[in-house]
């Protein structure tokens, strides 16, 4: 599946679902253009925040059409104290005042983390001028991990022209520990279902196959590869597996025979982000994969952040992947 077949794929999926998309960063030009071609497309409805006056002129300026497209005022909004108060409450056992819950939360993606919490969006994408701390931030303190999961983390849509691959994860983690790799592993097979529609096949990669090696960084993905097993019995996941035995039939069967995910695997979870973040280029740059993401995960509610180097299309299509992440 090409990129673009996979994308159109995604877009019409989401307009299924009917879902309300906050774009907080509306004095970004890309951010209105997008909120157009939401719109239009019906891909989902758009709420933009900011001085609607000033909005309005600058739309009007650049010639977009803000119809159905609803402006909220953070600093004028009547939610403010509401949304001030609830954040002085999740935050004030690190010293934070009610004062400075109330100019936090005036704060574009802070309101868009309020709103996401509070069920008023389904799900946000900001970052085209937010740096990725101040998104990630706003995510974990406003609308917080999911139940079960101990860290956020991200993926990639590797699209072949026969087959989608998660990757995971490929831009954020480092050096994820065995629980977090093993929530990891499970925020990227449900989010694989909620967006390819297939059954996950989870294979926790190693340079190592059913101990054919033994290292510390092999314990690692088998400690990892149980405790997937044991918090969701319902997901099909082995490890550990080489790059080759989770996605070859005939090696995975010499490999690991017996096992259900050998040579079969669409889920791709790698120990490190050393190794994830070479793998996914890898696999883009030498085998021709089109990439899509990196996909923030592991939040109660889709709060997507995006490159400060972004396109249009891009904020479109990850508002689209948002529609279809929200529950």
């Amino acid at each position: 599946m090409s990129e673009i077949a996979l994308l159109k794929n995604l877009r019409e999926k989401a307009s299924q679902k009917k879902r309300t998309i906050v774009l907080p960063e509306s004095h970004d030009e890309r951010v209105l253009r997008a909120a157009e071609i939401l719109t239009k497309e019906g891909i989902a409805s758009i709420i933009t925040l900011g001085n609607e006056e000033k909005i309005r002129a600058q739309a009007a300026e650049l010639k977009i059409d803000l119809t159905g497209i609803r402006i909220i005022d953070p600093e004028r909004s009547d939610k403010l104290s509401d949304f001030a108060n609830i954040f002085y409450n999740l935050r004030k056992h690190k010293g934070i005042t009610i004062e400075q819950a109330r100019e936090t939360v005036k704060r574009d993606i802070f309101f868009a983390g309020m709103m996401v919490r509070e069920g008023m969006a389904h799900g946000s994408v900001a970052g085209s001028v937010a740096t990725t701390a101040d998104v990630t931030r706003a995510a974990i303190f406003c609308v917080g991990l999911k139940e079960g999961i101990s860290i956020l983390s991200s993926f990639f849509l590797m699209a072949y022209p026969d087959k989608v691959y998660s990757f995971a994860d490929c831009a954020v983690n480092p050096d994820p520990d065995p629980n977090q790799l093993a929530d990891i592993a499970i925020s990227t097979a449900d989010n694989h279902k909620k967006l390819t529609g297939e059954e996950p096949y989870i294979a926790m990669l190693s340079f190592s196959t059913k101990g054919s090696a033994e290292h510390p960084l092999v314990d690692k993905v088998r400690n990892a590869t149980q405790l997937v097993r044991e918090k969701r019995p319902d997901l099909k996941v082995d490890g550990e597996l080489q790059f080759d035995a989770a996605i070859i039939e005939s090696v995975g069967k010499k490999k690991a025979p017996g096992s259900e995910v050998a040579g079969r695997a669409n889920v791709l979870v790698f120990p490190d982000l050393n190794a994830g973040n070479i793998g996914y280029k890898i696999a883009q740059r030498l085998g021709g994969a089109e990439a899509v993401g990196p996909v923030n995960q592991g939040v109660k509610r889709p709060f997507f952040d995006l490159s400060r180097g972004c396109k249009v299309e891009d904020i479109v299509n990850t508002a689209a992947i948002a529609c279809l992440m929200a529950d």
